[in-house]
């Protein structure tokens, strides 16, 4: 084992959802599915209001979707019913903007579409493997929503990393499912190998916080599969952090893992390939955890995609004192205005605050310079310069300091006893650095547009004007055999009276 520079150790809060087994959630009477759910190229529906579909049919995809190239994945309905609407909702997002969604309304039956597994996955090549995964809609269930084989695409991967240390607080959902569903993880794991090309060494994380469902991990995997217990520390679960703690390596901005022969899943992702390829479902659902102080009986729920999350809060009994809603967990969720938002492929987690343990944090004080937040940064950045430039707005400067090497996870925030938010004011920095980068792409692009319309007119005012001059001298040419013609007739015609 390594380690990784800093981390932080909060309170888990993790007994509060950890010894009840998953449940299915009931099928809500509307789903609401926004077209794009994770990073990449957006969908496009295929249906239209009023269409019949049923569970699993694919209902929105990218017209090249099935190019192993393109970052993209089909979008499929996650419970039978009819299209009511193609329209802009809010969706479970930082910035709290709207974005195309299909609303189905479910019919209550639930019933799947004809479903078509791979009988024997390893006849077939590893591409045709990953061709399957991506039409099943299989993204990275770990947070960041990846298309999973864009992943599994890399050539000359030696080492297979499945990630089930789940570091957040409050978050219980990937621990119950390793308890539950240990052999369909393992069985996705091999899938997942024989997607990569097979690799030489895979490995299981899981914390040391985590006995039960390291136990059964254990007795469902092979001797091909290393079971290992890292140490209870946030972010562990970080991939790059994972990967230094299990081999040392350091992966730094702009560099993939793939470069070191590492490729990082999620056990959820796992289990999704699994079900994708042996059972032919695509990626309809998922574990989430519903937890907090305003919840009567906090639990994990398997949740269809489109859910609307007061329908979860109302399963799990709501107290009518919630004070914060946060989408994902304590250090990295975000809050949402309201619980009307849907259940996405990224959803790992709902946190309903009392405000007894998640709550506003006191007054921003001024900054002491104590130097804690640079103790704990997983990145070993200078968190105090961070914010001393981003809240000059010198976005020039605070690139200098790595501000995009952030992962925003949390820990200088969590630390800060001046209470600032660090990572809102890093969040925000990049926010106007990206939003400069774009402007000073269309400023380029349409300087480019500006510049070759000037030359279009350029080139076309040369050809006009060699097409005049042309046509003038072919006039001028014709006019001359015209005369040397009407000379010819006249010295006939005096040839004749002669």
């Amino acid at each position: 084992m390594w380690n990784f520079y800093g981390g932080v150790h909060p309170n888990g809060y993790k007994d509060l959802s950890a010894t009840k087994s998953i449940i299915p959630a009931k099928i809500p009477p509307f789903l609401v599915l926004p077209l794009l759910q994770h990073i990449g190229e957006p969908t496009e529906p295929i249906v239209n209001i009023g269409d019949k579909v049923l569970k699993g049919q694919i209902i929105a995809h990218c017209h090249a979707y099935n190019c192993r190239k393109l970052m993209t994945v089909p979008l499929h309905a996650s419970s039978s019913g009819t299209v009511i609407a193609i329209e802009e909702r809010a969706v479970p997002h930082p910035s709290g903007l709207t974005a195309p969604c299909i609303i189905i309304e479910t019919d209550g039956k639930d019933t799947w579409t004809k479903l078509v597994p791979l009988d024997d996955y390893t006849s077939l090549s590893a591409s045709k493997v990953r061709d399957y995964i991506a039409r099943a809609g299989v993204v990275g269930l770990g947070g960041a929503g990846f298309p999973a084989h864009i992943k599994l695409r890399p050539s000359g991967i030696d080492t297979l990393i499945i990630n089930g240390s789940e570091c957040e607080p409050y978050i219980t959902c990937d621990d119950c499912l390793m308890q539950e569903h240990s052999h369909d993880i393992i069985a996705g794991i091999k899938v997942i190998r024989h997607a990569l090309g097979g690799t030489e060494r895979c490995i299981i994380a899981i914390e040391d916080n985590k006995p039960d469902a390291y136990e059964s991990i254990l007795k469902a995997a092979d001797e091909q599969i290393e079971v290992v217990k890292v140490p209870t520390i946030y972010p562990t679960g970080g991939e790059r952090q994972l990967i230094c703690v299990l081999t040392g390596h350091k992966i730094k901005r702009g560099q993939l893992p793939s470069k070191f022969g590492i490729v990082v899943h999620n056990v959820e992702t796992a289990r999704a390939a699994y079900r994708a390829v042996q059972l032919g479902q695509p990626l309809v659902s998922r574990v989430i955890t519903v937890t907090g102080g305003a919840v009567e009986n906090p639990q994990n729920l398997e949740v269809s995609f489109g859910t609307p999350m007061r329908f979860l809060i109302d399963q799990c009994g709501r107290k009518p004192e919630i004070e914060r809603l946060i989408v994902g967990g304590a250090m990295m969720g975000f809050a949402q205005p309201d619980d009307d938002m849907p259940v996405v492929k990224t959803t790992n987690c709902l946190i309903a605050s009392l405000g007894d343990r998640i709550k506003d944090k006191a007054p921003q004080m001024p900054c002491i310079r104590c130097g804690e937040c640079a103790n704990v940064c997983p990145l070993n950045l200078l968190p105090q310069q961070l914010y001393w430039y981003s809240k000059a707005k010198d976005f020039k400067k605070i690139q200098d300091y790595k501000l995009f090497e952030c992962i925003e996870c949390g820990c200088c925030s969590y630390v800060c006893p001046s209470h600032i938010p660090l990572v809102s004011y890093y969040r925000y920095a990049k926010t106007e650095i990206r939003r400069g980068e774009n402007e000073q792409k269309k400023a380029d692009l349409a300087k480019q547009r500006h510049e070759f319309r000037s030359f279009r007119l350029q080139r076309e005012k040369i050809e006009r004007q060699a097409k005049h001059k042309k046509a003038a001298a072919d006039k001028s040419k014709q006019d001359k055999i015209k005369a040397a013609l009407a000379r010819v007739k006249e010295k006939s015609l005096k040839l004749d009276k002669f």
